[in-house]
């Protein structure tokens, strides 16, 4: 009789030895899941503290320039271009047109160092009444090209109203700011590159013969 029982407890026992791997499978396998869940809200942390800490280093090191016009006399203006961010960057080009026109009708080529918190000035009266002509009344716009960080960068158009009458400045004034921040000049292909060279060097404008007044610009600090 005793023999009996024991060999009645002793099959539920085997069978409950066999079962610990199967539940020692679902352990780990639950736990597992659980490691894995904090594992990826740990990731998702990450990634957010990694793009808060990547715009915040862009917001404060991005480049961003300001142009303005400024009347001295009837003749003369001064182009002033601040450096806003703390990067330092290389001017390369400095365009002037009337926002009646879609290409630039005056571009002066550069290579002058802005260091961050800055100002770059140059006398352009010359220049601004070339471009408007003698007799004008109405907007003007300004954009600079340049390098920063290894990469090269345009600005977007400031605006600013000027009234010129018998070759004369009469106001020149600011209108306005611009809607877009400097964008980033891609090269990508021959069609790309050969766009990118006319636009920012002017390789059209090196073909027209040199204009009386070229010598008057003088690039400075």
């Amino acid at each position: 009789m005793h023999m009996q029982m024991v060999n009645q407890l002793r099959l539920p026992f085997t069978t409950l030895i066999s079962y610990i791997p199967v539940i020692a499978t679902i352990v780990t396998t639950f736990f597992s899941i659980v490691l894995a869940r904090a594992t990826l809200r740990y990731v998702e942390a990450t990634d957010k503290s990694l793009a808060l800490a990547r715009e915040e280093f862009e917001r404060e090191w991005s480049p961003d320039l300001h142009i303005k016009m400024e009347r001295i006399s009837a003749t003369e203006a001064n182009v002033i271009i601040t450096n806003l961010a703390k990067t330092s960057v290389l001017l390369q080009l400095l365009q002037l047109r009337k926002l009646s026109h879609a290409m630039p009708f005056e571009r002066c080529r550069l290579n002058d160092p802005l260091v961050g918190g800055t100002t770059w000035t140059q006398e352009m009266g010359r220049r601004i009444v070339a471009c408007t002509g003698g007799e004008f009344e109405g907007p003007i716009a300004a954009s600079a090209t340049f390098y920063a960080a290894g990469r090269m960068y345009r600005t977007d158009w400031f605006r600013s109203q000027i009234q010129v009458r018998e070759g004369r400045i009469i106001a020149l004034e600011p209108s306005n700011m611009p809607t877009r921040r400097v964008r980033v000049i891609e090269r990508k292909g021959p069609e790309r590159r050969r766009e990118f060279v006319q636009d920012v060097t002017a390789e059209a404008a090196e073909q027209i013969d040199p204009k009386p007044e070229e010598k008057f610009f003088v690039t400075g600090a």
